[in-house]
């Protein structure tokens, strides 16, 4: 049985999917601001990488608001891959919200209510409040239960010390279903949230490690705490604006959040948070931190989400804005007129542009052998070889594609390692975009409402 239970739990470690891009761990960058060149999963594309890690010293600093940076260059050079390096070197307490261009469209709300959402998204407010804690080593927790079932609720006493004092605490029912929650036995150092009765466990006593206790690696020993059990704390909560706009405005508070039922939030309700946010930090109780707001494919917005993002970016409450696009000079979505990128003149005046150069050959080979790595494939150097000249023909993201795709063949043939024969089984097996195409070209008129088959079917429907 035991056994059992270890590899249940083992199981469950492995449950992490692998993304595209959950190999990128940070921009990989030194303490200088220059780019490694192979580092946290990011290579190549040096000077991108290095404007991207002054826009994040710019964030992290957090005295500039509604700057906005474009990351503009051809598919599959890495647009998103910066913007998620980006992400993971800003750390938790830095709100960064992510949107795809196309999303706005297939909402329940307004383009514009969604995108104020997102912009409030990727605003964080740090509240910072004082609370009364009791923290002590548990020395004894004792619980009588009633004899007869259901006659009376459970009582108990719960002991706790720190190096000059011991008390002894009377507990109810709710503490006692606390602490069984907790798993709270004696030795353990915990805190107690006097408001809230919330139990944390924060280690166990140094006093209390014996050799023979058995103990998983999570276990933290620490002293037994010193002074007085009861102790003023000061808690840091951080929150999004959005958040707080959301449980303010729906009738069923924060439980919209989980719903996902935000639905259209008034600008009074918005104002008067503003107001009161203000207030906090004029009295040192909060301090806007002021996040990333990245929309990727932002040709897919009409002019009327430009306009408004023009407007929004002069707020003192906006983010930084990042936004990706691969197109080139083409047509602004609900007009007539071109701009490079389908981004209008005047909000193109207010980006910092930061250009991303097609991979080498080299390069290309570095991030096959990251990929391997990541999605746990043994690759023969002649396969990796092949697999680079095929990315270097067809597309980065082909090559990608096919590591697993051969990595299935050469378990089907039952071997460890995948070779040049299983790369090449499934490289005719699934075509790349130009092999498609040919084939298209070449069959053209067997296929339903092609251009030149058109005047065919006609004189045959009519025979």
């Amino acid at each position: 049985m035991a056994e059992l239970k270890l590899s249940e739990s083992r199981d469950l470690t492995r449950i992490e999917r692998i993304g595209a891009h959950s190999h990128i761990r940070g921009l990989g960058l030194d303490s200088a601001l220059e780019a490694r060149d192979v580092s946290e999963g990011m290579v190549g594309q040096t000077s991108a990488r290095k404007a991207a890690g002054v826009i994040l010293q710019m964030i992290k600093e957090g005295k500039i608001a509604g700057r906005a940076v474009l990351l503009a260059g051809q598919p599959g050079t890495g647009k998103t891959a910066i913007a998620m390096g980006m992400a993971k070197s800003l750390g938790l307490e830095t709100p960064f919200a992510m949107l795809a261009g196309s999303e706005l469209f297939s909402l329940e709300m307004s383009k514009t209510e969604a995108l104020m959402q997102a912009f409030r998204k990727a605003i964080g407010v740090r509240i910072k409040e004082e609370t009364e804690v009791i923290e002590g080593e548990v020395v004894e927790v004792q619980i009588d239960r009633p004899a007869v079932a259901g006659a009376a609720s459970k009582t108990g006493k719960l002991t706790l010390k720190t190096t000059e004092m011991e008390t002894v605490y009377d507990l109810g029912a709710k503490m006692i279903e606390a602490l069984g929650k907790e798993k709270v036995q004696s030795g353990d150092v915990i805190a107690i949230d006097k408001a809230s009765g919330k139990i944390t466990k924060l280690g166990r006593s140094f006093s209390r490690s014996r050799d023979y206790d058995a103990m998983g690696p999570h276990i933290k020993f620490m002293q037994c705490p010193d002074g007085e059990l009861q102790k003023r704390k000061e808690v840091v909560h951080c929150v999004t604006l959005h958040e707080i706009d959301v449980i303010n405005s729906r009738t069923q508070g924060f439980l919209a959040l989980f719903t996902g039922d935000t639905g259209e939030i008034r600008s009074e309700v918005r104002e008067q948070i503003d107001t009161k946010v203000a207030e906090w930090r004029e009295e040192g109780k909060a301090e806007i931190v002021p996040g990333v707001l990245f929309i990727d494919e932002v040709h897919m917005l009409d002019i009327e989400c430009f306009s408004f993002l023009n407007r929004a970016l002069e707020n003192e409450m906006a983010p930084i804005l990042v936004v990706a696009t691969n197109r080139g000079i083409t047509t602004i979505r609900g007009t007539n007129y071109k701009s490079p990128h389908g981004i209008p003149i005047d909000l193109l005046d207010r980006l910092l542009i930061i250009t991303t150069q097609p991979y080498t050959e080299d390069e290309i080979r570095k991030i096959l052998d990251i990929r391997c790595q990541e999605e746990e494939v043994e690759m023969s150097e002649e396969a990796k070889h092949l697999l680079t000249k095929i990315g270097v023909d067809a597309s980065l993201r082909y090559a990608i594609h096919l590591i697993t795709a051969s990595a299935l063949a050469c378990q089907k043939r039952k071997g460890n390692i995948v070779e040049m024969e299983d790369i090449n089984r499934v490289y005719h097996l699934f075509l790349d975009v130009k092999r498609s195409t040919q084939y298209l070209m070449e069959y053209q008129s067997q296929y339903m409402f092609s251009e030149e088959g058109d005047e065919d079917d006609t004189n045959a429907m009519q025979s």
